[in-house]
């Protein structure tokens, strides 16, 4: 059985060992790079965690942590209508088990709860799979970064997409 709830500080040292397995084997679908995050100390995420900015979901299958999706929110007021998708993984062994989607669907029900009026994410050229998952929860695409990131001297474009929870 699939459990989506909230992280929290408690869940750090989950959080981070997923994270840093999301970084090692699939560093083209992250900004960050395991390197950076694997030099940082568990206090790191125990913050991360806690923040006013951020929100994290995790889906829990046989007491393991699984999957991960996060929300970063805008700090300045002319940008806090709107909220950053971040740090989206299913680790392999979950995947087919409905986790992504439910995972997206907790952080969007918080987002309209909050009353945010978009949500954006980017998703790296390459990654179908994503970009159909998101295409599914409604985003769309309203560009295309060519060059956004660099992974072993190679350059990789970044599909930028966007949710309007508040059309109006």
């Amino acid at each position: 059985m699939l459990e989506i709830v909230p992280l929290t500080p408690a869940d750090a040292a989950e959080y981070r060992e997923l994270r840093l397995r999301a970084l090692r084997d699939h560093p083209e679908a992250f900004t960050s790079s395991h390197e950076e995050e694997s030099q940082q100390p568990l206090e790191v995420a125990r913050e991360r965690l806690t923040s006013d900015h951020t929100s994290f979901w995790g889906a829990w299958r046989h007491r393991e942590l699984c999957g991960m999706v996060g929300l970063l929110r805008e700090p300045r007021p002319k940008n806090r209508h709107k909220a950053t998708v971040v740090a989206m993984y299913v680790a392999p062994e979950a995947r087919g088990h409905d986790a992504g989607r439910r995972l997206l669907q907790a952080l969007v029900a918080q987002a309209r709860q909050e009353g945010l009026a978009s949500l954006v994410l980017t998703v790296t050229e390459g990654n179908d799979e994503a970009q159909r998952l998101y295409a599914a929860a409604g985003f769309r695409s309203f560009g295309v970064e060519p060059r956004a990131v660099r992974i072993d001297g190679r350059f990789l474009a970044k599909n930028h997409m966007i949710l309007e929870l508040d059309p109006a």
